[in-house]
C-alpha cells in the first residue's frame, strides 16, 4: 500500500477576498499561518516518509511549517500546481465579468470540460494533470506515505480521480484550508480514508470546485 496524507495551504490573502489564484500567489494571513502549524502539530503526531509540496508560494510557506516541525525537507515539485487560470487570476468573479463581459459568462463551471478562458488550462486538461501527477509519485514512491502541500483545486481532481467521477460531470467538493486528507492506493486501486477533516482546526473556510 501506497499512502498519501493531502492538505490545502493555510488561508490566503486572496482566499478572503474571494480571488482566483491559479498559478498567480498570495501570502498567508495570520490565520493562515496558525492553520499551517496547526497542521504541523497534527502530522508531527503521524509519520510519512516524503514531505512534497506544490512549488507555489502559499503551499511551500506552509509546508515549511510542517517540515520544520516534522524534520522534513520540503521537495518543491511543480506537477502538484493548482489549475492555470489565464487572464482570469488576480480578479473576483464579479470584476472578470466588470471586465470581460460575456467572456466568462460559462467561468470555471462550465459543463464542457474543454472550454477554456484565454490561456488557462481546460477541467479536462488540469483533471488529467493532477490524475498522473499522483498516480506518478505513487510509482516513485512505492510502499511508502507521502505527504503533499498543495490546493483546493488539486484537492478536488484527486478527488474526482480516486472515485472515476466524468471529466464532464460537475462536482461540489468541500476543501477546507488546512484540512487533512488521507487516500490509499493498493493493487485493487485507489481509497479514500480520510477526507475533509479540521479536528486540528478550530475553524475553517470551504472550497468548491
Amino acid at each position: 500500500m501506497t499512502r498519501f496524507i493531502v492538505v490545502r495551504h493555510g488561508e490566503t490573502r486572496w482566499n478572503l477576498e474571494s480571488r482566483i489564484q491559479g498559478h498567480g500567489d498570495s501570502a498567508l494571513t495570520e490565520a493562515g499561518l496558525l492553520q499551517a502549524d496547526a497542521l504541523a502539530r497534527r502530522l508531527a503526531d503521524e509519520p510519512f516518509d516524503v514531505l512534497v509540496s506544490s512549488n507555489l508560494g502559499r503551499a511551500l510557506e506552509t509546508a515549511a511549517r510542517i517540515g520544520a516541525m516534522t524534520k522534513h525537507e520540503v521537495v518543491s515539485d511543480a506537477r502538484f500546481r493548482e489549475r492555470n487560470f489565464g487572464c482570469a487570476e488576480g480578479f473576483t468573479i464579479a470584476e472578470l465579468h466588470e471586465r470581460f463581459p460575456g467572456v466568462f459568462a460559462r467561468h470555471m463551471q462550465e459543463a464542457d470540460p474543454d472550454y477554456r478562458v484565454p490561456q488557462a488550462e481546460s477541467r479536462r486538461e488540469f483533471y488529467v494533470r493532477i490524475g498522473e501527477a499522483f498516480e506518478a509519485l505513487a510509482r516513485e514512491h512505492e510502499g511508502r506515505s507521502i505527504a503533499v502541500v498543495c490546493h483546493g483545486g488539486v484537492l478536488a481532481a484527486l478527488y474526482r480521480h480516486v472515485n472515476a467521477i466524468p471529466h464532464a460531470s460537475l462536482a461540489s467538493i468541500s476543501i477546507p484550508n488546512a484540512g487533512y486528507n488521507r487516500v490509499a492506493l493498493e493493487p485493487a486501486g485507489w481509497t479514500i480514508e480520510v477526507w475533509g477533516d479540521t479536528a486540528h482546526l478550530e475553524e475553517a473556510a470551504g472550497f468548491e470546485l
